[in-house]
């Protein structure tokens, strides 16, 4: 039976989505404990030190913050899309964006930080760095077109 001519689901149909629902739930579980474990090892690194300097460790903390912001993001992206029918992009566009920048400063940080490097690892970080600026601007680029398709007819300010 099809739910769009106004009759009820079938039973086969309303067990599937519970299911799906019960695995949306746990994948948000799931992915608030990874970024709960992350949050913990980030911060017990960052006071244990392990003789590593001072701003390399600041430098992985915001590594490890980022990511479980990252890790947050998505889990809330899942979580609003059991409370919703339709899939959502702008957040996972929003949090593309937020891993490139991460990938970007993480890079550009032990770059600065580490010292003398390889003449290899020197080109090797410059290609990972001009990838992830291609990719943010990729999806700004993305993000601008989904806000513009939103605008109504006539309408080009991008407020």
């Amino acid at each position: 039976m099809n739910t769009f001519d106004g009759e009820a689901d079938t039973v086969p149909e309303t067990w599937l989505r519970r299911v799906l629902i019960v695995v949306e739930y746990a994948i948000v579980v799931s992915l608030l404990l990874v970024g709960a474990v992350v949050l913990v090892h980030t911060v017990a690194t960052f006071l244990d030190g392990g003789g590593v300097v001072f701003s390399l460790r600041i430098v992985e903390a915001i590594d490890g913050i980022l990511v479980v912001i990252i890790v947050l993001d998505i889990a809330h992206t899942v979580f609003g899309r059991l409370h919703s029918s339709s899939f959502p992009v702008r957040p996972f566009l929003e949090i593309g964006i937020l891993a490139g920048v991460r990938d970007i400063l993480s890079a550009s940080a032990h770059l600065t930080i580490s010292g003398p490097t390889s003449q290899h690892d020197f080109y090797n970080t410059l290609i990972s760095l001009g990838v992830g600026v291609g990719v943010v601007v990729l999806l700004l680029v993305g993000l601008l077109l989904l806000r513009l398709s939103r605008l109504p007819v006539g309408d080009h300010s991008a407020t």
